[in-house]
């Protein structure tokens, strides 16, 4: 997903696969393997070899184990050291994937292995759960969601974080992206975005956020002009809705929304068709399972189909400053207005796949002790 999102948009990437899945776990079966550390490693160092590692974005998600969270914190660290003599010229999104809505996907070793590369990160995109695991404050209401990223910016120098996904104790029924850009003090500017709900499970939504978000994010830096500042992290004086994250946020939801609404309107066709007189297969002793699989198989992603929506987003869904940014010293901005398609630029990437997958609980197969990962395969 996440490859074909990017190169879609017209990125160059080359990708290193942190899993070899025959499908992604929102079936709740799969076979294929897990890719060692080493392996990592040795595929980098086959790049460097043969001098193919002049990347502008490194793009990283899903690691198997602690091992190959390290490996790919390595590999991060040699491409900034290498990018570190001209500012703005090598930019880290780092997808911290550990799990969602309370559970682990991951061994426990691997929290804090994350833990000791945020410093190194210029983006971090987690998930509600996951930015608790990060933060070690838990996220139940706007103020300690301020608490959390206030922790993040601070503790950990992160110049940006998003967080996906968020629902809070006291609206249930609300979801949200929050994204902050620190400022020099490394205080936040705080923005939200609601997100119309859709009832339907969708798998891929995360890798499709954080292929996206890194060409939005390119695409407002450089109107910007911030391509040659550290970290690409606006001034001070900047509004929080005028921020390039803000921009980006909102066109990256603009076209996941667009894509997901046809996304479920073409599922739900599908699965009508599935009424009437029982077939064989729902005769079987595993219907269930197979009506399961079904249910699954339909609501993938149309992204193919849908390219408009994901190169010219409807930008209506518009980032507003989060009431109390103003306790962090800032100003808090107006709703952004619209500002018009942005021309693209050719990234070169570095993406190490594997990536996110929105999981519900339900779909994360388990065996045995060990938690099976949510890695999404790159459909390239």
């Amino acid at each position: 997903m996440a490859a074909f999102v990017m190169q879609t948009m017209g990125c160059d990437v080359a990708t290193l696969n942190t899993v070899q899945f025959s499908n992604h776990t929102g079936y709740k079966q799969f076979k294929g393997t897990m890719t060692s550390a080493e392996e990592i490693s040795d595929l980098y160092a086959g790049l460097k070899q043969s001098y193919l590692t002049d990347f502008d974005v490194m793009l990283t998600g899903y690691a198997p184990s602690a091992e190959a969270v390290g490996a790919i914190g390595a590999i991060a660290r040699d491409l900034k050291l290498r990018g570190s003599t001209k500012a703005g010229s090598f930019f880290w999104v780092l997808d911290p994937v550990m799990g969602d809505q309370g559970r682990l996907y991951v061994n426990e070793n691997v929290v804090p292995e994350y833990r000791n590369l945020l410093r190194d990160a210029d983006l971090i995109i987690p998930n509600q759960f996951e930015a608790e695991l990060l933060s070690e404050v838990k996220i139940t209401s706007l103020s300690t969601l301020q608490d959390a990223l206030a922790k993040l910016h601070k503790t950990h120098r992160i110049p940006h974080v998003i967080i996906t996904s968020i629902r809070l104790s006291d609206s249930p029924s609300t979801m949200f992206v929050v994204g902050s850009t620190a400022r020099a003090d490394f205080s936040p500017r705080i923005f939200k975005i609601d997100v119309p709900a859709i009832d339907c499970f969708f798998s891929g939504t995360g890798d499709m956020f954080a292929a996206l978000i890194v060409v939005r994010l390119r695409e407002a830096v450089t109107e910007a002009n911030l391509s040659a500042t550290k970290s690409w992290v606006s001034s001070n004086d900047v509004k929080t809705t005028d921020l390039p994250l803000a921009k980006a946020v909102e066109k990256v939801v603009g076209s996941m929304h667009a894509i997901l609404v046809k996304t479920k309107e073409a599922r739900d066709q599908e699965l009508e068709g599935l009424g009437g007189p029982l077939g064989v297969m729902e005769k079987e002793k595993d219907s269930e399972k197979r009506l399961g699989l079904r249910r699954t198989k339909a609501a993938e992603v149309r992204v193919v189909r849908c390219l408009e929506e994901l190169r010219s987003p409807r930008t209506n869904l518009k980032a507003e400053a989060l009431a109390g940014d103003e306790d962090f010293a800032g100003q808090r901005g107006q709703t952004t207005q619209e500002t018009g398609d942005r021309k693209r630029e050719d990234l070169g990437l570095q993406h190490l796949a594997g990536l996110r997958v929105e999981q519900d609980t339900e779909t994360v197969p388990e065996t045995d002790k060990e938690k099976a990962e949510p890695g999404h395969l790159d459909e390239t």
